[in-house]
This record gives structure tokens, C-alpha cells and sequence, in this order.
């Protein structure tokens, strides 16, 4: 059934399990984690990411996320991830989308805090929920599909100067009306090079100041411990692609190679794929929704 963000994490933030929130760039994608989803019994929101316009346009691949988030037997919500122009939030919210990132967080504050505002506005008025972006998330030069770039720790020159500032979170979701906010306390975009090391706390102090669904992007590479522990300390919605793409490709040339000298089918190679991405999928989902799965 298809829902909008709102509803979907305000269950997840009462019952202290997150939400996964899966990019689907592709067909197999979208069927791999509506699969998992319904195997569980657990909520989840699918994704486009705009950078991924590239890979196929929202306009291509949106119908079909929302075919497939009506007809399937547990809550999804439809998402628009990190939407850097109001343009293509604004179609999203035409093509029936149940939800819009609008991801300013490399502007300045005040450019981040007034467009933001002004996509609430618009954005509430169709009753579509609204996530935005205080901090700076770490990206990968590897694999770094959602973000803008390889951005990392040296860029700054401290931690300090990316890590959300609680105060400024605070002043930021009064006057922004926001449903969700992605912070920032050290994860990354992309295959992580080294062990992360994340300012768990930090969501804590955050949530102590604005007590609202607060997001994790970089997601993948994640420890199950650390999960767990942003999940108690306000984290509801957990965006996750990278190392699910990676166990469909690592799938695909397992396969291929498999196979030696005998024929391989382009349909044979999805089916194997998709199937990885599946069970890479509902590995996570069962860390995210622990709670409410034991």
C-alpha cells in the first residue's frame, strides 16, 4: 500500500525500529526489495535517487515504483532522494510521489533554510511529507552514487565544521516545518575505504533539542552494533544502496563465470542478480527492524 514518509516513520520512531530506504534505479531493483519488504512484513520507502537520472529518468522509472508500492501488501513509501532542484521535486510530487528530499545542504544555511521552507510549503500542501539535509555526508570516491562528489573529513577543517550542530537543528526544523532530517555524524556515501567512525551521541544530543524521525545516509558498510545504536538514539529511516548494487554485480560475474564456455541468457543474469540484491536487502532490513521482528 502506498503512504507517505510521515506515516510511515512516525510508527517506526514509536516502536524504535528504522525504516530502510533502498534506491531503485532499475525493474529488478524495485522487485528485489518489495520482495524482501513482504517476506519480512516490514515497512519500507523505494527510491530515486536524481542522480540517478542518468541511469533512467523519474518520469521512466516512477510509474512503475508506484505500481508496484500500491499492489504490495506491506506500507511503502514512494521517495524522491536528494532532489537538488525544486523542478524535479515538483514533478515528483505531479508523477503522485509520497515524499521529496530537498537537498540544499551544500548551500549556505540561509539558502539551505529558506528553499527548504518553501518546498514544505509547497510539498504540504499536496500532502506529501518533506526530508532535508543538515551537515555534510562523507562521499566515497568509490561508489559514491547519492552524493555530489567524493567529499571527505579533509575538505574540512574539522569535524566539527560537517557534524550537525544540535542548536542549529533545532532552529532549523521550527522554522522549516520538515517531516525528517538527515544529519550528519560521520557515515559515508559509497563503499567505505576505511572503518567509519561515527559520533553516535551526537543523535542523541540532536534528538534532545527536535524530537523528529531523523535519517542515516551511506547507510551500507554500517556495523550491525552501530545500527542498532543510532536506531535507539533517534534514527528512523536508513538510506542503504551501494553494497546491495555491489552483491547483485558480485552475483551477476559469479554467474558468468560459472558458466565457462556454455551459453549465458541476459534473463538468467537478472534472475541471479536480482536475487542477490534480494537477500543483500532483507539482510539489512532485519538489522533495521530488529525490534520489531525478535
Amino acid at each position: 500500500m502506498l503512504v507517505t514518509m510521515k506515516e510511515i516513520l512516525k510508527d517506526a520512531k514509536e516502536k524504535k525500529y528504522a525504516v530502510g530506504a533502498f534506491n531503485v534505479p532499475n525493474l529488478e531493483s524495485i522487485q528485489a526489495v518489495i520482495s524482501a519488504a513482504e517476506e519480512l512484513g516490514v515497512p519500507v520507502i523505494i527510491q530515486h535517487a536524481e542522480v540517478h537520472e542518468n541511469l533512467i529518468t523519474m518520469q521512466e522509472i516512477g510509474p512503475i515504483m508506484l505500481d508496484y508500492a500500491k499492489r504490495a501488501s506491506v506500507p511503502v513509501c514512494v521517495h524522491l532522494d536528494h532532489g537538488a532542484s525544486f523542478d524535479l521535486c515538483v514533478q515528483a510530487i505531479r508523477l503522485g510521489f509520497t515524499s521529496v528530499m530537498y537537498d540544499a545542504s551544500a548551500k549556505s544555511y540561509e539558502e539551505n533554510f529558506e528553499e527548504t521552507k518553501e518546498m514544505v510549503k509547497i510539498a504540504h500542501a499536496a500532502g506529501v511529507s518533506v526530508e532535508a539535509e543538515l551537515g555534510h555526508i562523507f562521499t566515497s570516491a568509490v561508489g559514491g552514487g547519492e552524493g555530489r562528489g567524493a567529499v571527505g573529513a579533509d575538505d574540512f577543517e574539522s569535524l566539527e565544521d560537517c557534524y550537525t550542530d544540535p542548536d542549529t537543528a533545532k532552529a532549523f526544523v521550527e522554522g522549516t516545518d520538515v517531516d525528517a532530517l538527515a544529519i550528519s555524524f560521520g557515515t559515508t556515501h559509497g563503499v567505505y575505504l576505511t572503518e567509519p567512525k561515527l559520533d553516535l551521541n551526537r543523535i542523541t544530543e540532536i534528538k534532545n533539542k527536535i524530537d523528529i524521525p531523523f535519517v542515516m545516509h551511506g547507510g551500507s558498510g554500517v556495523s550491525d552494533e552501530d545500527f542498532k545504536t543510532s536506531i535507539q538514539n533517534g534514527i528512523t529511516k536508513i538510506n542503504y544502496y551501494t553494497y546491495s548494487a555491489m552483491a547483485g554485480g558480485n552475483k551477476v560475474r559469479e554467474f558468468i563465470n560459472a558458466a565457462g564456455d556454455e551459453k549465458v541468457f541476459f534473463h538468467d543474469i537478472i534472475a541471479a542478480g536480482k536475487e542477490a540484491m534480494k537477500e543483500n536487502v532483507k539482510a539489512a532490513m532485519k538489522v533495521f527492524a530488529s525490534s520489531i521482528l525478535d
